[in-house]
């Protein structure tokens, strides 16, 4: 393995550090043929970004029976790379749950990809508050299982979030370590606002960025036209109109500006991880380059986007 460019950091006390660049599965692996995703994954590898989330998305506002985790799993096992140098993260949905057990969507999960296990997972976000003490007693079943090392929380209430934190203590049980949150340059207000920074400062939570570009409006300027995340606040439009300001950022300092948006996100002490979408060997080298830009002008760079944060009016804690 060559020399990382960036030092490592645990989603946990005591973990092992985790690749800085993190590579998501939602419409991406369906977005390019087997023998692209097939290099995308041994440059992953490569490039310190060989922590991959996957998913299978079928319920809820995710209902579209994707096989992008299929064709993952297939690329995967072509490429020939270790399970060792790689980070596998899974989902759990909370739409039809508990209807809808965890196990058996995790088993279904890993069958669907060809996998024996995750090292982490995150549970996915919800629109009902769900009965936080038997989740975390279900997941920490999938732990003691061995299907499963740790977990995370996607995008919860800040109350749910210290709930399972508290329940997990109570149980004598693994509680969330990580808080995967939309966090990007314009998007700030939730990872760190007084919700949950302090549980980032203190080091009980680590932060994993998701959804750094907006659905691809702060990388290209252009709001795709496939399927993207949800808009909370309602501020697409004020997020799109500072497209033309990250540009010129990213100019100065000679990157993308997805590249910028990445090492705006590990600029920040608590970020573990970015996770983003590249469906393009070239996206994957450019935004490599965040690695280099975060590690020597971090602090450049946040200074320098300072006015590009949208969202301070949208509340920290979680609720739409």
């Amino acid at each position: 393995m060559p020399t990382p460019t960036y030092v490592r950091r645990s989603l946990h006390r005591g973990g092992a550090p985790v690749p800085p660049l993190a590579l998501g599965s939602w419409n991406t692996w369906d977005r390019m043929t087997r023998d692209e995703a097939v290099a995308v994954i041994r440059r992953a590898v490569e490039l310190d970004a060989g922590f991959f989330d996957v998913a299978y998305y079928n319920m809820g506002p995710h209902a579209e029976n994707s096989k992008t985790d299929i064709l993952f799993g297939q690329a995967l096992r072509e490429s020939g790379v270790e399970r060792s140098d790689i980070v596998l993260c899974g989902k759990l949905w909370l739409w039809d749950w508990p209807n809808q057990g965890f196990r058996a969507q995790l088993v279904e999960s890993l069958e669907r990809a060809g996998l024996d296990r995750f090292d982490t997972l995150v549970v996915g976000d919800y629109m009902h508050a769900p009965d936080v003490a038997r989740l975390v007693a279900d997941v920490n079943e999938l732990i003691a299982e061995g299907l499963v090392g740790s977990w995370g929380i996607n995008n919860w209430r800040i109350e749910h979030t210290r709930e399972a934190l508290a329940e997990a203590t109570a149980q004598g049980a693994s509680g969330p370590v990580f808080a995967q949150l939309k966090y990007g340059i314009a998007r700030r207000a939730m990872a760190e606002g007084d919700a949950y920074g302090p549980l980032f400062a203190d080091g009980t939570l680590t932060l994993q960025a998701s959804d750094v570009f907006e659905g691809g409006i702060l990388a290209t300027g252009r709001t795709p036209q496939r399927k993207i995340g949800a808009d909370v606040g309602g501020i697409r439009e004020q997020i799109a109109a500072v497209y033309p300001e990250v540009a010129r950022v990213a100019a100065e300092f000679g990157v993308t500006p997805a590249a910028l948006g990445i090492a705006f996100c590990l600029a920040n002490p608590a970020t573990a991880n970015v996770l983003f979408g590249a469906s393009r060997l070239e996206q994957l080298e450019q935004n490599h380059a965040a690695l280099a830009l975060a590690r020597d002008h971090g602090a450049e760079v946040r200074d320098a986007l300072a006015d590009c944060w949208v969202d301070r009016e949208v509340r920290a804690d979680g609720a739409w």
